[in-house]
């Protein structure tokens, strides 16, 4: 074969690539010009107020800067200081961690309580339970604050004049310090276990029932199925309720917002509730400071608890 039709024939290969890479390029475009509309919106309502937010972090930008926001002063790490020097910042991280350590635990238990009962077949309406357990969950907070005050009324509230009954005299659970953060976590697991109770009760009916037969040959108990059976096999599900529910719990605000405003001395104030009264008192940079602290406390926490609960490699 003589050079002139040697590169004769590699013409068509030239040309081909070119359609393709036409064809790859014209792809691209259409993925694009699809994923464009999320892609803004993301950037400008998303990505950049984080930024803006990290950046705002590192200065000491106040409500009265934001005429002239390039004047304001660069102070490093000097908000973040002042964060952990501040006793009111430590009372607030204090009452969170206190938040989580009970309320998680205490709403998983309940949730794996109420899903047992449902899918063991013991409660006959089962279908009405589950509304009912669920329903907390998408009802307004306000409706539910309305409720709980009177519930822990200390003068003609159920719990008091239930305790009255037993010769006990309640405390005013919500104007307490030593009991106004308990009466929110009760509140809070009461209203959040719901959601759970689906995703475990979903875990629990996907679990084979042979299993569970095997088992019962094998001389296991009820507790031993549970924890031989049951708990493996709904890993998955308890580390996806822990992580949910630990970042929701971390973020507290709605909770003592409406049921206690912080009080009573403090007792109840959650570092969301600090970070809005910063940025309700113009100190922007130090607010901002605070809310990347709490971001890494929620990446702390979820780190914990995937080594805790995630999937373990066989030995």
């Amino acid at each position: 074969m003589t050079a002139v039709d040697a590169t004769t024939a590699d013409r068509p290969a030239a040309g081909g690539d070119r359609v393709a890479g036409r064809r790859k390029w014209r792809r691209a475009v259409t993925g694009w010009s699809f994923a464009a509309p999320f892609t803004v919106l993301f950037v400008v309502f998303a990505l950049l107020p984080v930024v803006a937010s990290l950046v705002m972090s590192v200065t000491d930008l106040r409500a009265t800067d934001l005429r002239h926001p390039f004047a304001v002063n660069f102070v490093g790490l000097d908000n973040y200081t002042r964060l952990f020097a501040d006793a009111l910042f430590r009372k607030a991280a204090v009452n969170t961690a206190v938040f989580v350590v009970i309320g998680v635990p205490l709403t998983i238990v309940a949730a794996m309580a109420a899903a047992n009962a449902l899918n063991s077949g013991l409660i006959r309406l089962r279908a009405v339970f589950r509304v009912g357990f669920y329903l907390p969950v998408v009802t307004s907070i306000v409706a539910i604050a309305v409720v709980w005050r009177f519930l822990l009324d200390p003068s003609a509230g159920l719990v008091n004049t239930l305790l009255g009954y037993v010769g006990i005299t309640g405390p005013n659970w919500l104007l307490d310090p030593d009991t106004s953060l308990a009466s929110i976590i009760v509140m809070a697991a009461w209203r959040n276990f719901g959601s759970l109770m689906i995703i475990f009760l979903a875990a629990l009916q996907g679990i084979p029932l042979h299993l569970y037969e095997a088992a019962t040959l094998d001389g296991a108990g009820r507790w031993q199925q549970f924890r031989h059976v049951t708990l493996p096999l709904m890993r998955p599900a308890l580390l996806f309720g822990a992580v949910i529910t630990g970042i929701g719990y971390l973020q507290l605000f709605e909770e003592p917002l409406v049921m206690t405003q912080g009080g009573p001395l403090s007792s109840t104030l959650s570092v969301s509730y600090h970070i809005y009264n910063q940025f309700g008192f113009g100190n922007y940079g130090y607010a901002a400071a605070a809310a990347y602290v709490l971001f890494v406390a929620i990446v702390a926490l979820s780190v914990l608890q995937f080594r805790l609960l995630g999937a373990r490699d066989a030995d």
